[in-house]
């Protein structure tokens, strides 16, 4: 009987890997994308803000010498710009060699960066209430990110352990009404997300559910446009959000600052590679501190 000759009995059998590479990193920056962009130039940006006085019974008679208001100052504010840098060194001989997936390493590994440091933006205006640090010789500029920037009494606080309220949600977005903005972007964590879409769950609450192809047996579980006394807010996700925070704003009273563009600049060659790194530096300003609000989940969390 013939021996059958096979595929485990080969030598030299060629490798089948798919040309294509996975990443399943997000890449999505939803507060960054919401607002305007701005051209600054200097490491120091000021602006000033103002709101008109309180409303007052206002009724004279025929004649009457007018009181003189009383004129306030308006509100110097200002942010510092920050530097987001990140480099990749290749050598030669890995961006010469044939890849599965790429054609030239250093294009590839350059192009992850520049998604990276895009989610460092987004994280540092967002994710991590970032401080304003003017900087010098030994310490790096930092900028006011979101939290920094709004005004104390717009933030409104859960009891201690206690997740994000539809009544608390309404006061912050009462707070703005009352300040005199239209805020039209709620911003939630992934976990939030959740604690919305449950809104719809109270009692005497509906949902309008369209008719998809015939079959369609689909179940649309959630709340993407949150329509309250104060108007319509757009509900986004926002996984680089503050693990305790819910923003409550108008784009329109946001703007991201930019100093220098991303970039990619070559490095100074050394040995057998090439380096080269990504760099762009930003800031952020929120146009009046009143326009915005924030619900922080866990009073314990601090802010």
């Amino acid at each position: 009987m013939a021996t059958i000759y096979k595929t485990y009995d080969l030598e030299g059998i060629k490798e089948d890997v798919s040309d294509i590479i996975s990443n399943i990193s997000p890449t999505k920056v939803p507060f960054q994308s919401a607002i305007g962009n701005e051209k600054i130039h200097n490491t120091l940006h000021e602006w000033q803000e103002d709101e008109l006085r309180a409303v007052a019974v206002n009724a004279a008679v025929e004649g009457a010498d007018p009181t003189d208001a009383t004129v306030a100052a308006t509100t110097m504010k200002n942010n510092r710009t920050q530097i987001f840098v990140e480099s990749v060194k290749v050598s030669r001989t890995a961006d010469t060699v044939s890849k599965y997936g790429r054609a030239k390493e250093m294009a590839y590994q350059m192009g992850k960066s520049g998604y990276a440091v895009k989610r460092d933006l987004e994280h540092a205006f967002v994710g991590n209430n970032n401080t304003l640090v003017a900087g010098d010789d030994n310490t790096a500029r930092t900028m006011n990110g979101v939290q920094q920037q709004v005004y104390s009494g717009n933030v409104e606080y859960m009891g201690a352990a206690t997740p994000l309220s539809e009544a608390v949600l309404l006061t912050a977005i009462q707070d703005c009404y009352d300040a005199g903005s239209d805020p039209t972007i709620i911003q939630v964590t992934p976990t939030n997300s959740l604690v919305v879409a449950d809104f719809a769950k109270a009692s005497g609450r509906y949902r309008t559910f369209e008719n998809g192809t015939a079959g369609d047996k689909s179940i649309v579980n959630v709340v993407n446009l949150y329509v309250s006394p104060f108007g319509e807010q757009k509900v986004q996700l926002n996984r680089f959000l503050r693990a305790s925070n819910t923003i409550i704003f108008d784009p329109e009273m946001w703007t991201k600052l930019t100093l220098t563009p991303w970039t990619r600049e070559p490095l100074a060659k050394t040995g057998d590679a090439t380096r080269q790194m990504i760099v762009g530096e930003f800031s952020l300003k929120h146009k009046n501190s009143k326009a915005s609000a924030i619900v922080v989940d866990n009073a314990a969390s601090g802010f």
